[in-house]
């Protein structure tokens, strides 16, 4: 039996800790009682995390990462009417696997577990709205929506298109789809038209809900026009839905008399219908839940299709036992639902925790208002991107001074690398008591390959642990398994949550090719990475924007950590120009209103880079532009601006949050210099 005495921790390091949980957050967290449950269940003595990992990947027997997630599903009291016998078939590979192949579930009948009058969804639209919704209202709604899709003849495997702000209405709308096995997919309301386009026309949808308004920076941006023009693009849909963000009321709908007829204002359902018991078809553990969608900076999206069973499993995992959430607790994640945090944050309903929202921009009407936020409604959890952690560093923001954060327990960050500054700042400025969660994984898993540990330690600049159940590898560019070195983010064994398949994929051929063209039979991310020796895992970007001079590999993270710390920098991106036979690195910076990039800031970077990294990492140019791309997540566009300086086309551009930015990187004379 695993006794409290015999907890320890596996891994020694030199490395910084900068927190560690005391006895009581080890004994009372979800992990520490997994593991004895494990222990009791399976005759094991696992005393700590890393041994509670090995066993949850086979690393002794490959019978055991069944018997891993067999006993999650039953641990975190999955609801189904069959679970069955199988819990993997053909577990070594990845093209033919099948998750527990006999079982039947409902994805919303998991999330609605509560019926009562706590509240089940808080929200926030900047500083102008706000609205609460109990369990029980939750439930109500949800019945009413379910019972205008099947009056409307909506069926299982239909797609329904949200195009929407994060408000409470989007997960209403989510849960009601699901119920019936109908297929949701999202685009959050900044984007144009043409992103809307690329991503809905090519799954069909029959439905298209929307919210007429969304807040950012404390004006009220109407979506009508976006709306009505993507509609006329969009000829299989066949029911409207709005959503009004203030109050009811008539838009400025401009449409065929056909559409105005299949028109409905999402209040007027409200009270069209009376609330009744929720029918939640009972579907294959497999059965498409979410259609997600790749960035789309390289060319039209890819359209990432997620089972219900598999999402549904993994966020139970990662919520319950990695950031040991409980039922009541308050959990937040600053997103919009054209992320894959906002499912990530949906699902936390499922352990019957309560939801904040926020729809707007994190810095209005003030840099702390998401922390004003937390304070007040006692969030337990905040999630937030790497990059606004680094630009409240960059501000000297110093929340610690005006709210005390009882009940903030766990920071997750994900989106970008966390660089070893943003830990500093967060114990120093934010909260010391705290577990702060570096999280990387993607839309592409709709979860997480790497995270937090509630019983671990977290050292400075370092992810504390790979997820339970995921065999998380770095590979050499040949294919072998390297250790304490950069390589490439791999994944050697099937896991639940992997694409089922992607839409309108049919012979599977661009599945293969995203993720299987490297290493024959194992999962290849794109994630440049390494696992130190004592199990720390620092993720330096994405692979393919990996620098090559010389023919010697540089992930960009460790470029940007180094300059970024100069106060006349906000932020920088590094990219690879073909010059001669060979590559040289060209770095560009934004800088501070009112600060010049001066011969002596240059030389100062190119100093610190080469005394903190090496004489490798040091750029040829280094330029001053206006502004950085990034995706709507907020992730720096490195290809983008690689392909406009090596005079490569550069596709999809309406998946970026800033595109125009990208002119500033067009025919710059001294990239043609010496």
């Amino acid at each position: 039996m695993f006794k409290a005495q015999q907890f320890k921790t596996f891994f020694t390091s030199s490395a910084e800790c900068q927190w560690e949980p005391s006895q009581e957050k080890v004994y009372s967290s979800n992990l520490y009682h997994f593991i004895k449950a494990v222990n009791l269940k399976f005759n094991l003595n696992i005393t700590n995390f890393e041994e509670l990992y090995r066993w949850s990947i086979g690393t002794d027997h490959l019978k055991n990462v069944e018997n891993f997630w067999s006993f999650l599903w039953d641990y975190t009291n999955i609801k189904s009417t069959i679970k069955g016998n199988i819990i993997a078939e053909n577990l070594t590979s990845f093209e033919n696997v099948k998750w527990f192949p006999e079982a039947k579930l409902n994805f919303a009948e998991n999330i609605l577990r509560k019926k009562n009058n706590d509240n089940a969804i808080l929200f926030k639209g900047e500083n102008i709205l706000s609205r609460n919704l109990t369990w029980l209202e939750l439930n109500q709604n949800v019945s009413k929506i379910q019972q205008f899709l099947i009056e409307n003849n909506i069926k299982t495997e239909d797609r329904i298109a949200l195009f929407i702000p994060n408000i409470p209405e989007a997960i209403v709308f989510l849960l009601a789809a699901s119920s019936i096995g109908a297929i949701c997919t999202f685009c959050s309301p900044d984007f144009g038209v043409q992103g809307i386009i690329d991503r809905f026309s090519q799954v069909e949808p029959t439905v298209f809900v929307y919210s007429d308004y969304y807040l950012y920076n404390g004006k009220k941006i109407s979506t009508i026009e976006k709306v009505n023009e993507s509609l006329k693009r969009l000829p299989t849909i066949k029911k409207i839905v709005e959503i009004s963000y203030f109050s009811e009321k008539n838009s400025e709908f401009l449409l065929s008399k056909n559409l105005k007829e299949n028109f409905k204002f999402y209040h007027s359902i409200l009270n069209e219908y009376s609330s009744k018991e929720i029918s939640f078809k009972q579907l294959p553990f497999n059965h498409p839940l979410y259609i997600m969608y790749s960035s789309g900076t390289t060319g039209i999206p890819k359209c990432i299709v997620h089972g219900a069973g598999g999402t549904l499993l993994q966020h139970l995992k990662e919520h319950q036992l990695h950031c040991d959430f409980k039922s009541g607790d308050k959990v937040f994640y600053y997103t919009t639902c054209g992320w894959m945090m906002w499912q990530w944050l949906v699902s936390s309903l499922a352990s019957e925790c309560t939801v904040l929202l926020y729809d707007g921009s994190p810095f209005y009407p003030s840099p702390d208002v998401l922390f004003e936020y937390i304070d007040k409604e006692q969030a337990r959890f905040f999630g937030t991107s790497a990059k606004f952690i680094d630009s409240i560093r960059k501000i000297n923001l110093i929340p610690k001074e005006k709210y005390s954060f009882q009940y903030l327990d766990t920071i997750g960050s994900t989106g970008s690398p966390l660089v070893a500054e943003s830990f500093d700042y967060v114990y120093l400025n934010i909260k010391q008591n705290i577990c702060l969660s570096s999280l990387s994984g993607g839309t592409d898993i709709i979860s997480c390959f790497v995270l937090g540990n509630p019983i671990g330690k977290v050292y400075r600049g370092e992810i504390q642990s790979c997820g339970l159940g995921m065999k998380v590898e770095v590979f050499s560019d040949e294919g072998k398994k390297i250790y304490s070195d950069k390589g490439e983010l791999v994944c050697s064994l099937p896991f639940p949550s992997q694409p089922i398949y992607f839409w309108n994929d049919k012979d599977n051929s661009k599945y293969k090719a995203s993720y299987f063209n490297k290493y024959k039979n194992v999962w290849h991310h794109g994630d440049w990475m390494e696992i130190n020796d004592h199990g720390g895992i620092i993720i330096y970007g994405r692979s393919d924007s990996t620098l090559n001079p010389g023919g010697v590999r540089i992930g960009t993270a460790e470029i940007y950590r180094q300059v970024e710390q100069f106060d006349e920098i906000i932020e920088s991106l590094a990219i690879d120009q073909k010059w001669g036979n060979d590559s040289r690195i060209i770095l560009f910076v934004k800088m501070k209103e009112g600060k010049n990039l001066s011969d002596l800031l240059i030389q100062d970077i190119k100093l610190k880079l080469k005394i903190n990294c090496s004489p490798r990492h040091i750029p040829a140019k280094i330029i001053a532009v206006p502004d950085i791309p990034k995706t709507k997540s907020g992730k720096i566009v490195e290809i983008a601006v690689k392909n406009i300086v090596n005079k490569n086309e550069v596709k999809n551009k309406e998946s970026m949050a800033n595109p125009d930015s990208l002119l500033f990187f067009e025919n710059i004379n001294e990239l043609t210099m010496e």
